[in-house]
């Protein structure tokens, strides 16, 4: 058994892939019973799960990138976050860590594209997970989902897996419904590139800091010293 501790610490992004190292059915199906034991309200497991892989991953990236590529302008189906005051200054943080890696400057606009055409081709993952759930539900249920693909997370980090939670394969909903056959009454909320880590590629070598738990967490009462 993985020590929970030490996943969560070492579990991170990963933007590169062994293109033609499959993860085991075995394996993948364990770590997917795993997420299904995350918490929900009255237990409803609202997440609804679409994992491609092989050819039907290969397809989806081969649409992404031809989107992305043709100058279509992408149609969320909900609205983009906007990431104001200091959540701005962490989100341009993690793109300078990013793109350090990577050799990208900052007026490198060229460079800049292709770091983000990387998201459309799911960084050469073999496999890739949609995560949707019904359209008539809410944040509270989001809520929910999110703790289910934290859970997935860890439980593939556990298994030698790595992975990338991708909110970018929102942009074109209409083509991942059409690849994966998912239905409109579902809401597109994210996407999973996985597989085993290519150690080559530079994106991999980013590190991203954590803010001061003070931050982020406020005790209250005189016995939460």
């Amino acid at each position: 058994m993985a020590d929970l501790d030490a996943t969560i610490r070492q579990r991170r992004s990963v933007r590169g892939f062994l293109p033609d190292q499959m993860v085991p059915r075995a394996v993948l199906v364990e770590a997917l019973e795993l997420a299904q034991r995350a918490p929900s309200n009255c237990n409803i497991q609202p997440w609804r799960t679409f994992v491609a892989s092989g050819d039907r991953c290969r397809a989806l990236r081969e649409a992404l990138v031809a989107a992305a590529t043709s100058g279509r302008a992408p149609q969320p189906e909900d609205p983009v976050d906007e990431f104001p005051g200091e959540y701005r200054r962490l989100q341009v943080d993690c793109a300078v860590a990013l793109y350090r890696e990577m050799g990208i400057d900052r007026g490198d606009h060229a460079g800049r594209l292709r770091a983000l055409l990387r998201n459309f081709e799911l960084f050469d993952a073999p496999h890739v997970a949609i995560i949707c759930m019904e359209k008539h539900f809410g944040v509270g249920v989001a809520l929910d989902v999110g703790m289910y693909v934290q859970t997935l997370l860890l439980a593939l980090w556990a298994r030698g897996i790595a992975s990338c939670a991708q909110a970018s394969l929102r942009m074109y909903p209409d083509i991942i419904r059409r690849e994966l056959g998912i239905a409109d009454n579902l809401r597109i909320l994210c996407g999973i590139s996985f597989g085993y880590e290519d150690p080559q590629v530079p994106a991999n070598r980013t590190r991203q800091t954590r803010e001061e738990l003070a931050t982020n967490v406020t005790f209250l009462g005189d016995d939460a010293r």
